[in-house]
């Protein structure tokens, strides 16, 4: 990957240049990496940066580029799943699934977005049942969520404005078929990030 012409240099560009990560990593520390070809680490810095500040979907896009270019896909699904995040919106939460004695599901949920279930979030039609609204779900780590165990997860929307009274702290019930499968509580709810000028 020749350095002027890296989507890490120009995802770099996009970061605002006071941005440091709670272990003081900065901008220049990304610069400095892709000056002597440590593009895995600059990778791995952006990420970080990118959580400690709200980055737009181009960000996240150049990255997963730079992560194809690596030949690393897990990660370049990771930053696919982070610009869908910046565009869209998000809730982070943490999942606790039903045990399959309690009639949850018998098999893991899968770590990367390959699950979309539908969630009760608290709206209800105007007779007063409740409306299912769906949304892909990340389970966070490289480990499949067990049944009946608890985990960190990333729910994306597909429409964000249907969650957004959600507010930390907030039980929404997750749905595979009309029985709940898991209950889940609301840590953060992220909106979309405006794209880059």
């Amino acid at each position: 990957m020749d350095f002027q012409d890296s989507p890490l240099l120009h995802a770099a560009r996009l970061c605002p240049i006071d941005v440091r990560t709670e272990a003081g990593i900065s901008v220049a520390d990304v610069l400095e990496c892709l000056e002597h070809d440590e593009w895995e680490m600059a990778l791995l810095l952006l990420e970080d940066l990118g959580d400690t500040h709200p980055l737009p979907p181009e960000f996240w896009s150049l990255l997963a580029d730079a992560a194809r270019l690596m030949w690393l896909l897990r990660d370049a699904e990771w930053c696919e799943w982070r610009c869908s995040e910046a565009r869209s919106g998000a809730v982070l939460a943490e999942l606790c699934l039903l045990s399959p004695e309690n009639g949850g599901r018998t098999r893991p949920v899968p770590t990367r977005g390959m699950l979309r279930p539908m969630w009760d979030i608290g709206r209800l039609t105007s007779e007063g049942e409740p409306v299912l609204s769906i949304a892909f779900l990340w389970v966070e780590g490289r480990d499949p969520l067990e049944p009946g165990k608890c985990g960190p997860v990333r729910l994306l929307p597909l429409t964000f404005e249907h969650w957004q009274h959600l507010t930390p702290g907030d039980m929404i019930t997750m749905h595979e078929m009309r029985p709940p499968t898991g209950a889940a509580r609301v840590i953060e709810v992220i909106p979309a990030v405006a794209t880059a000028p």
